[in-house]
């Protein structure tokens, strides 16, 4: 971009910056295109040494480093609503990292926008879910900014196809690479999980290394006794833990990022939270992840129970359809769309009754419902007991039954004829 007289303008970009070799090197490659770039780095709960990464990008030329503490926003406003909700992407992944995307885009967007920037990068690759989320994220917060992708650039994939070339790259420019050999595998950590894929995990049929988990035991080291907890939920949010429950001076928890720790903590003692899948891509491809949620797992199985005891047979019938349509929303980047707001409060609507406490018992990978409580359930006990009628006539049943078997008997009759 030049200027009237004739002096080179440099643009400003947004980088969404990890610290790692691809992002690292993307930002000298960015720098080398005549971009100032400013490194922004999200804090969901990773294990990172920010000030190292900060330090590392400013040495490799960037105009400036942000790190924001996103910890509080993204269990208050991503993890638990989607606990509320009852996220679950084909009926396994809790979408940890889904659920960051949106979060990590309204900071980078809030940066852009403060600073005068046109500009947001990242290092998603092209075969990825993460380019989706972010860019959909983006364009629906922000639709006159503009984002640039290098791994989906052929003059950038093209002279970096693979990992040889990005050290080679780093070499060349002095750019610090980490002494220690990769993991034959890649991660994406935040408080709510970790994911584990690529590399040697892309074969179904390979055995996930031992020690690859950071989160969770072994079930062969986790702890020998059991753990029994109260969670309780207001509103289909959980709003305090008490770990462990039953004691005389028992633990009781009730600021957000610090009961989802408090489970993760406990879960992870106890093996909970690991899961193997093969899952579908957004794009098409499928792909194996290793994930493993020990908060988000112990959160949802309460929940689940909470709803079961609360909710009207029909409004949990119909909100399994939308939670399953909201998940995949989540997973495929449209957080911020119209059908994911519209279902998103329909969602919510339905959790008006899902008030209540569920106690748990934890142990070696299990999460075990033991009891729930709760004023706002539809649970009739008087009506569903055995001992007396609660204002149940069984006559009534001889009809109900008569009614509904109409219909078998008429199948049943037609059948008979077509077989002869």
């Amino acid at each position: 971009m030049w200027e009237s007289s004739g002096i080179m303008v440099k643009k400003l970009i947004i980088l969404a910056y990890s610290g790692g070799l691809d992002t690292s090197c993307i930002l000298k490659w960015l720098i080398e295109k005549n971009y100032d770039v400013v490194c922004y780095m999200a804090d969901i709960g990773q294990d990172e040494d920010f000030n190292k990464a900060r330090e590392k990008a400013k040495l490799i030329g960037a105009k400036d480093v942000i790190v924001e503490d996103l910890r509080k926003e993204f269990v208050s406003s991503y993890m638990l609503p989607a606990v509320q909700m009852g996220l679950v992407y084909e009926s396994r992944y809790y979408l940890g990292t889904s659920l960051a995307r949106p979060c990590i885009s309204v900071g980078l967007v809030n940066a852009a926008k403060k600073l005068g920037a046109k500009y947001i990068s990242h290092g998603a690759t092209g075969k990825g879910n993460d380019q989706v989320r972010f860019e959909l994220s983006v364009y629906s917060l922000w639709p006159e900014g503009k984002i640039i992708a290098p791994w989906r650039l052929p003059e950038f994939f093209n002279r970096f196809q693979g990992r040889s070339d990005l050290l080679e790259y780093a070499k060349l420019h002095d750019i610090p690479v980490a002494a220690t050999p990769k993991a034959p595998w890649s991660t994406d950590e935040n408080i709510m999980h970790i994911s584990y894929e690529s590399g040697v995990l892309e074969d179904p049929a390979a055995v996930p290394p031992a020690g690859i988990y950071k989160m969770t035991r072994d079930l062969e080291q986790a702890d020998d006794y059991p753990s029994t907890i109260d969670i309780v939920f207001d509103k289909g949010i959980p709003v305090s833990v008490t770990v462990p429950s039953g004691q005389q001076k028992p633990l009781r928890v009730t600021d957000a990022l610090a009961l989802v720790e408090t489970l993760n903590k406990l879960g992870g003692q106890h093996g909970v939270g690991r899961i193997d899948i093969v899952e579908n891509r957004f794009l098409g491809l499928k792909s194996r992840g290793l994930y493993e949620t020990p908060a988000g797992t112990i959160l949802h199985v309460a929940h689940l129970d909470l709803e079961a005891f609360a909710l009207d047979r029909e409004v949990l019938r119909l909100k399994k359809y939308l939670q399953d349509r909201m998940a995949d929303f989540v997973y495929n980047g449209f957080w911020f769309s119209p059908e994911a707001t519209y279902t998103r409060k329909c969602l919510e609507m339905s959790q008006e009754s899902v008030t209540g406490s569920v106690t748990l018992k934890i142990f070696k990978g299990n999460v075990m419902v033991l009891a729930r409580e709760s004023s706002s359930s539809l649970y009739n006990k008087d009506l569903v007991s055995m001992d007396v009628a609660g204002g149940f006539s069984p006559e009534d049943s001889t009809g109900f039954i008569n009614i509904n078997a109409i219909r078998l008997k008429e199948y049943s009759r037609f059948t008979k004829h077509t077989k002869l």
